[in-house]
């Protein structure tokens, strides 16, 4: 059928067409369409622009409707669109003092584990449809606007090195080592004696079979264990993205940890998610803490440069990576969508779906400055 023009809306930041299971279509906002939202009816499009996130999310990953196109613009023009009052409050009372939020008070090294397993054990080569080729799971450098992401990211893994100041023979640790892109490259690059620890077993096996095959077995091992029970002494120590997982009110033990196994006069590189001291809870925070990051908890920057003070850390040096991970998210997001029939074989749909949409939503969180990521290198008094 012929699109017809509906009235346009001044809240929307970007045009976006309409396109119903009758084939009617509408257009809307201003400009030509960034993306199109498939819905049965105008009753579930009223859903998808009004109801609260959560709601809307689960709607999103069961299939009740479908947007083509970008999707961080989709989400930023339901962001205007959404109703905000009571359901803003309940939803941030949810995020506060739900049941599972005793885990930022404790929380047990099984229980880590089963975390940590729900997001990372999902499939490996489901994560390599969509990260670079060393599978780095955080912020790229983007210090070109034309680099790709592989430019990036192994900018990201030389610059990390550097700012250690790594030298041949030093024994560095990677905490939380993911798939080992970090420690490899540390290894080869810098000639340390590596070593990394993670609680996911599919990253554990995948970077074990990684320093086999590399013929590293000699420099770099890869234990799966909870940073907790990690001994040993290290000149250089770094944690990319990890300490999201630790939990606000467990800061001071993290820092603690990281400040037992640390050389006096080494350097720790630490890098994470932070938010904003006015941002709090909402119905994105209970989506993520269900269906993504089961026991996340993302931190203060305060927080953090205080807990790591308080265990005896010096910062040396803090940079946010704010627009750096924003553009890497986009870069994750748009593989994804390329490679939509892969991933859907892998995982399924609803687990496509439900990374879709967060690595979408992230994206337009560090735009805003919902969310930001720092990098603090810091060293033993």
């Amino acid at each position: 059928m012929q699109a017809t023009e509906a009235r346009p809306n001044r809240a929307a930041t970007v045009g976006y067409a309409v396109e119903y299971r009758s084939g009617q279509k509408e257009l809307c906002g201003e400009g030509p369409p960034a993306f199109t939202i498939l819905v049965p009816d105008r009753q579930t499009l009223e859903h998808v622009l009004k109801d609260n996130s959560y709601a809307v999310a689960l709607s999103y990953i069961h299939g009740e409707f479908d947007i083509s196109g970008d999707l961080v613009a989709a989400l930023q023009v339901r962001h205007h669109h959404s109703r905000r009052g009571f359901l803003d409050f309940f939803w941030s009372l949810a995020a506060r003092f739900a049941p599972r939020r005793i885990e930022t008070w404790f929380q047990s090294r099984e229980r880590a584990a089963r975390n940590i397993r729900f997001h990372y054990d999902a499939s490996n080569d489901f994560y390599g449809t969509f990260l670079d080729s060393n599978f780095v799971y955080s912020a790229g450098y983007f210090d070109h606007a034309n680099w790709s992401l592989e430019e990036a990211q192994q900018a990201k893994l030389e610059g990390i090195c550097k700012r250690l100041d790594l030298h041949p023979g030093e024994r560095f640790l990677d905490v939380g080592c993911g798939w080992g892109g970090l420690l490899l490259h540390a290894v080869e690059h810098y000639s340390v004696h590596g070593v990394g620890c993670t609680l996911s077993r599919s990253q554990y096996t995948f970077t074990e079979s990684t320093i086999h095959i590399r013929g590293l077995d000699h420099s770099a091992t890869v234990k799966e264990i909870d940073y907790r029970d990690l001994t040993g002494r290290f000149d250089k120590i770094a944690s990319i993205g990890m300490f999201e997982h630790v939990g606000r009110r467990r800061l001071s033990k993290y820092f603690a940890k990281i400040y037992s196994l640390l050389e006096s006069g080494g350097l720790f590189f630490n890098s994470g998610v932070t938010r904003p001291q006015s941002v709090t809870g909402d119905a994105q925070t209970c989506f993520l803490q269900r269906r993504v990051f089961p026991g996340g908890e993302l931190a203060h920057l305060s927080d953090v440069i205080r807990k790591a003070e308080g265990a005896g850390l010096t910062v040396l040096n803090v940079q946010s990576l704010r627009k750096h991970y924003a553009r890497t998210c986009r870069e994750w997001v748009e593989r994804l969508r390329q490679r939509k029939e892969a991933c859907v074989g892998l995982v399924g749909d609803e687990t496509y779906r439900t990374w879709l949409l967060y690595l979408s939503a992230s994206a337009l969180s560090f735009e805003t400055g919902q969310t930001d990521v720092f990098s603090i290198l810091m060293t033993r008094r």
